[in-house]
């Protein structure tokens, strides 16, 4: 113990006869705190930042190229534009759209049948056709709202429920959106398949457009689908195939590249947003804003008064149809004095009219 000591003392004093500029020459590298070697450390230099900022390639001992990049300017830019201009503008798209069908409700208030139900019903879509309608709308709502949550949540929800609970919410609805979004492109090409027959644009829809459609005071003649319903379900394929597309490259991000799957996210939540902004629109109509048009979507029939207000020629053709099926199709009417014909009133000739 005593030799112990001994060497403890001896080797302190050996210490304190060292000058403290040979300790500096001997780590130069930690001299005025700057770092061993020929590393830049805390400094900055304009050449290093600047090639960072181009994204040059470094080195790594890993299989992923993409890892040699130190700093991604790209990744930047796509945070800026998905919580800058998409998720403002895209916001109050959503916010007018609203505000658009609140308007045309106080303008023309719900569009009544005008010659009020005739008690007769005609078939308008068949079960598939209607199935595969609810299929994509409930696929389709569920895919809004949690798209809704995980694009404008921590703006609108976070504020109210809390960081914590937003998290969770926001998880839930990230994995709802990846499970839902499959099945959504399995309902696009069915309801493409099923619908683009009644769905091809011809001069009808012309003569539509040009008499106003359903801002028109007027009778607008229109087959199954007018115009407005034609453009709606090119609008739903269309914007279901970038969905679908750019979905599937966020769905498995190995396959494309990492900026390529940046761009994918943009423009599904641009190609959302608009879809949603119409889709708003077309519920309205579908359910408060038309007397008898959701019927035609629960019990597959609809009014004979109201086909022939807003579907005529289709509803003309469907009664002549059931009319020969059903054995029962009616002679044409008379003319007024013609040979065993009627009165304008319905009334046998030479009879008195009631």
């Amino acid at each position: 113990m005593r030799i112990l000591s001994i060497l403890f003392v001896l080797g302190a004093l050996l210490w304190a006869l060292v000058p403290a500029d040979a300790l500096a020459q001997g780590a130069p590298g930690f001299q005025a705190g700057a770092p061993p070697g020929n590393t830049l450390g805390a400094t900055s230099d304009a050449e290093f930042w600047r090639q960072v900022r181009q994204g040059r390639l470094g080195m790594v001992s890993i299989p992923d190229p993409y890892a040699a990049v130190l700093v991604r300017s790209e990744g930047d830019n796509w945070r800026a534009l998905r919580n800058g201009p998409i998720s403002y503008y895209g916001g109050w798209l959503l916010i007018v759209a609203l505000l658009s069908i609140l308007g045309f409700f106080l303008w023309r208030g719900r569009i009544k049948i005008e010659g009020g139900r005739s008690g007769r019903e005609i078939p308008r879509f068949t079960l598939t056709e209607r199935l595969i309608h609810w299929y994509v709308a409930c696929v389709f709502i569920l895919l809004a709202i949690s798209g809704m949550v995980l694009l404008f949540g921590k703006y609108v929800l976070m504020p109210v429920v809390g960081k914590a609970a937003f998290g969770h919410i926001a998880n839930a609805c990230l994995q709802g959106h990846n499970l839902f979004g499959p099945m959504f492109i399995f309902g696009i090409v069915a309801m493409f398949l099923v619908y683009v027959r009644d769905n091809t644009l011809n001069g009808v829809d012309w003569n539509w457009i040009k008499r106003g459609g359903v801002l028109a005071k007027g009778h607008v003649s229109s087959e199954k689908n007018n115009f407005g319903e034609k453009v709606w379900f090119w609008m739903a394929v269309g914007g279901g195939l970038v969905l679908s597309t750019t979905g599937l490259a966020m769905e498995f991000p190995w396959i494309p590249t990492i900026i390529q799957v940046q761009w994918a996210n943009l423009l599904h939540a641009t190609a959302a947003i608009g879809l949603v902004a119409v889709a708003l629109g077309h519920i309205y109509i579908g359910t408060l804003g038309m007397e008898g048009a959701l019927e035609g979507m629960t019990r597959g029939t609809v009014d004979e008064n109201w086909a022939m207000e807003h579907h005529d020629l289709w509803a003309k053709q469907v009664m002549d149809d059931l009319n020969v099926s059903d054995g029962r199709r009616l002679p044409p009417e008379p003319a007024a004095g013609g040979p065993g014909g009627g009165s304008k009133d319905g009334a046998p000739q030479g009879a008195p009219a009631e």
